[in-house]
């Protein structure tokens, strides 16, 4: 598969983390001042994308090959994120994981949680304080138990899952738009969850990427 990073503005997880997701993409893409969390970690991108009005390293940018640099006026229709996505699409990018974009204004945080509501989505999203998956497969949560996770219902259709190894399981319930599953527990050491019809998103706390 090929996978895409994309980093973004906004409070970010550690160092080691973004560094070792990055490593395992086979393109970085970042957006406007997700450029700065790239020059502080020593992230090599591949293209930078925005209007960069929130970029600090400007002297930096200008040493970035520019034709690989795509700019974007201040006043435009999508946000320097969808251009990022937009753009890791374009080159065949699969997966999509989106590094950033936590704390900040309430209105960047939703309309980053909608982005998993399209078609064109992420696939992962990593803040400084949590993770957030895409379920559209089986999805093992391993070593997490005794930890909170909730569940929302992603696009428009209904969604059914069915899991394993949570305290309240998913298999009874149907799912709409608009509903949520908040604070489940993950009671055994691996966890399952696995989609019967539609996608669902499940939110969990930040924690340390495997080898």
């Amino acid at each position: 598969m090929f996978r895409g990073v994309l980093l973004i503005g906004g409070a970010h997880p550690p160092a080691k983390i973004a560094s070792r997701i990055s490593e395992r993409a086979d393109i970085v893409v970042a957006a406007d001042s997700g450029y700065d969390m790239a020059l502080q970690w020593g992230i090599a991108c591949d293209y930078l994308i925005g209007d960069f009005d929130s970029l600090e390293s400007t002297v930096e940018m200008e040493k970035f090959p520019q034709d690989r640099i795509i700019r974007a006026p201040k006043a435009k229709d999508q946000t320097d994120t969808e251009m990022g996505i937009d753009l890791l699409l374009r080159r065949g990018v699969e997966e999509i994981t989106l590094i950033g974009g936590g704390g900040g204004r309430l209105d960047h945080l939703i309309a980053l949680v909608s982005l998993f509501d399209r078609e064109k989505r992420p696939h992962r999203w990593y803040t400084d304080s949590h993770e957030v998956l895409s379920v559209e497969s089986t999805v093992e949560i391993k070593g997490r138990k005794g930890e909170t996770v909730s569940f929302f219902p992603a696009g428009n259709q209904i969604c059914r899952m069915k899991s394993t190894g949570l305290r309240w399981s998913l298999d009874p319930l149907t799912w709409r738009h608009g509903d949520a599953g908040v604070s489940n527990e993950i009671v055994a050491d691996i966890a399952t969850v696995s989609p019967r019809a539609g996608r669902l998103i499940c939110v969990l706390p930040l924690e340390e990427v495997e080898q």
